[in-house]
């Protein structure tokens, strides 16, 4: 505490020393920390020292004699929420007890259990947990018979995802279905009976959940005035942390909660704005000083985790933004190596080059714990962990399944186990079970048989006399089983399997299997690879990395992969940013201009986790949908790279042209339009997975049977299926 206290200007204590001071912050933080009153936006740059500017001000506020009831400081977690004023009070000395702090939610839930009356609702209102609301969305498609297997309805925790993002997303229902679940279009109605009855359950029976908070404060706010009057008054000085995370509900909310006094204080980085899909809105950021007027914008940019090499390279990445409040990041930390570019020959190459230089580092001294890889999404690393499994070297995986921990992954690879193992009773429950009207006691009935067999497992499965309810399924599962025997290489079998599951790949997930898809046309690519069966099987089997710690911990002797968005917020000594290739960073699902800049924010906050090292790496060959490797375009975000700026060379490329929103068709994507079906005969068309095919026969109105080179014959519903005309 003594330590922290000297002489300068800012508040005083009773001995007449200063707290805040140019020695316990830098220029930018004592500006931020000792602004009172009026609206102030801290656009704080990574690494620059957001969370102590704000302790210091909590601080500062209470000296100034401001009663700690009537300050109110927002945050997105508790625990930051505690740990903040916990080091306000170390700092003062004292406790910060009546200072109201914590998430959106908690303060909302007070807020509503002393208003809610005015709703409709007791002070003993009880908040649901996602399973509750899971709970009550499966007893109303019970009462409204939309449970039947036959209708493959949404499940439950599909439509409580949708749900949430009408809320948070501040979009309709009709729109989020088109938007992003434009396969269930043809359930909306249903959808919106369930919404509205689940709102009426919860208001009959004294419920709410997470998203009602809410939604039931701004209500509050903005629909009973004497009681928003009321609310507001009890806050004269808001701050609210990682405000470029905030969605339209809660800016909302501070934009009624801050009006009578207009003394709030924003802070964040617009620049690691990479949340939409939870309903993140960057405009609230962005707008801040028109909702605001007369806003004091202050700008943290010195950065005390990052060498000057790094940071000369990150400032070039978010300068081609095309909407940004400029700053430019700088440090006083000496000396520091340029960021390197690898361009891998594919896949395996840059696997090899990612171990191989972990391996080097670790024996320089830098401790496994100490070094991250991070990527676009959960699946791109796979090859990587094969590799890390082969040198022995242990790591921990953040942000989504493992590859093989994928229920439809699981599926495509127990079909190849029973092949090369007819013993592996696991894999044929779980075969067995994907087909219709097979339950657990037939399934091992039929496993029984299978084993039993001696040394003719297969002969024994072709002689297994199915009942006539599933005898068809059962054919088509024998048949392929028998033909895959007699193929040996590893894609080939993959490509029959697909063929054969892909039908039941969009029964069985039939809410989400266009998100599911990129995991199945992945694991192909790993498999073309391998020559053998074997061999696949082997490195597929490694065991997963457990973790029963904190996710922000770190644990000694393992390094970390990670998704960017399950970095945010964390650093290490060295970081490797893999697969940075058009289609994967930035993603293929991004189209517009929005999402490629979110993607431009996304390696911005990639790129700033790492203190000493940097290195960007991408594959220039990958495997296609047929045999053969295919060039790959270097990311855009580095193309744009000033070349001075790295060690190593970049290709030239010239990106696909990006879509701008309002050139975007409304509703799901294009499909063939209705018409003569007779008009479709012999004509050739693109399937997102089969990949090129011909349209052979008319099955029935808007269904027709395709040819497919690699796949042979799909029945396709072309309502359904996202079809490409060719001609």
């Amino acid at each position: 505490m003594n330590g922290l206290l000297s002489q300068g200007s800012g508040p005083s204590t009773e001995s007449g020393h200063s707290l805040i001071n140019h020695d316990n912050l830098n220029q930018a933080q004592y500006e931020a920390a000792t602004t009172v009153d009026g609206p102030a936006l801290v656009i704080a740059g990574a690494g620059s020292g957001k969370t102590r500017t704000l302790i210091y001000r909590v601080a500062y506020l209470l000296e100034q004699g401001i009663e700690p009831e009537r300050i109110l400081l927002l945050t997105f977690t508790r625990k930051a929420a505690q740990e903040m004023l916990s080091r306000a009070a170390d700092l003062l000395a004292h406790s910060c007890n009546g200072v109201r702090s914590g998430t959106f939610h908690a303060i909302s839930s007070g807020i509503l259990r002393r208003y809610g009356h005015l709703l409709g609702y007791t002070p003993q209102f009880t908040i649901l947990d996602r399973g509750d609301t899971e709970g009550i969305i499966n007893l109303l498609k019970s009462s409204m018979n939309l449970s039947g297997a036959e209708r493959q309805f949404p499940n439950k925790r599909t439509i409580a995802n949708i749900f949430g993002q009408v809320v948070n997303k501040n979009l309709g229902l009709d729109e989020i279905i088109n938007e992003r679940y434009w396969h269930l279009a043809d359930f909306i109605d249903e959808l919106s009976a369930i919404r509205r009855g689940y709102q009426e359950f919860k208001l009959a029976h004294n419920l709410m959940d997470y998203d009602d908070l809410l939604v039931n404060l701004r209500r509050l706010l903005s629909e009973f005035p004497e009681a928003g009057a009321d609310i507001a008054a009890r806050f004269s000085y808001i701050m609210v942390d990682e405000y470029q995370d905030t969605n339209h509900i809660q800016a909302e909310i501070i934009r009624l909660l801050a009006r009578p006094h207009g003394n709030i204080m924003a802070v964040g980085d617009d620049s690691q704005s990479i949340y939409s899909f939870r309903g993140a809105d960057f405009r609230n950021i962005m707008e801040f000083p028109e909702v605001f007027p007369r806003t004091k914008i202050i700008r943290l940019e010195e950065n005390y985790r990052s060498t000057e090499p790094i940071l000369n390279l990150t400032n070039n990445i978010i300068e081609h933004a095309r909407e940004k409040y400029t700053k430019n990041l700088f440090t006083s930390i000496d000396g520091g190596e340029k960021p390197i570019i690898y361009e891998a020959r594919n896949d395996g190459d840059q696997a090899a080059y990612v171990g191989q230089h972990i391996a080097k580092l670790m024996a320089d001294g830098v401790a496994a714990e100490e070094i991250a890889v991070l990527f676009r999404s959960g699946f791109h690393s796979y090859k990587l962990e094969l590799e890390l499994g082969r040198r022995g070297l242990a790591f921990e995986k953040r942000g989504g399944l493992k590859l093989t921990e994928t229920a439809h992954i699981k599926d495509v690879i127990s079909y190849l186990r029973v092949v090369y193992n007819p013993n592996d009773t696991l894999a044929w429950h779980r075969i067995l079970l994907l087909l219709n009207k097979v339950g657990p006691k037939t399934a091992q009935r039929i496993v029984d048989t299978i084993t039993g067999a001696g040394d003719d497992p297969f002969g024994a499965l072709a002689a297994y006399k199915p009942a006539k309810s599933w005898q068809a399924d059962f054919t088509a599962l024998k048949d392929m089983l028998i033909q895959l025997l007699e193929l040996d290489a590893p894609v080939g079998q993959f490509d029959l399997i697909m063929a054969y599951y892909q039908d039941i790949f969009e029964r069985v997930f039939h809410d989400d299997y266009p998100r599911r898809l990129p995991d199945l046309e992945q694991l192909r690519e790993i498999i073309a690879e391998y020559s053998d069966l074997e061999s696949f099987l082997e490195d597929s089997s490694l065991d997963p990395p457990t973790a029963d710690h904190t996710p922000h911990a770190k644990e000694a002797g393992k390094l970390i992969l990670s998704t960017v968005h399950s970095a945010k917020g964390l650093e290490w000594q060295a970081v490797f940013i893999i697969n940075l290739a058009e289609g994967k960073f930035p993603s293929g699902m991004a189209k517009t201009m929005e999402e490629i800049e979110e993607e431009r924010r996304l390696l911005y906050v990639a790129a700033t986790r790492a203190k000493k090292k940097l290195y960007l790496v991408y594959p220039r060959m990958a495997a296609t949908p047929g045999r053969y490797q295919e060039p790959v375009l270097i990311s855009r975000f580095l193309d744009e790279l000033a070349p001075n700026l790295v060690i190593g060379a970049k290709k030239d490329f010239r990106p696909a042209p990006v879509i701008e929103a309002a050139s975007l068709p409304p509703g799901r994507p294009e499909r063939i339009k209705a018409g003569n079906d007779n008009d479709l005969l012999h004509k050739h068309v693109r399937h997102q997975f089969f990949g090129r095919g011909e349209i052979v026969k008319i099955v029935k109105p808007r269904t027709v049977q395709i040819f497919f080179a690699r796949h042979g014959q799909k029945i396709i519903n072309l309502d359904y299926a996202k079809l490409e005309m060719l001609d």
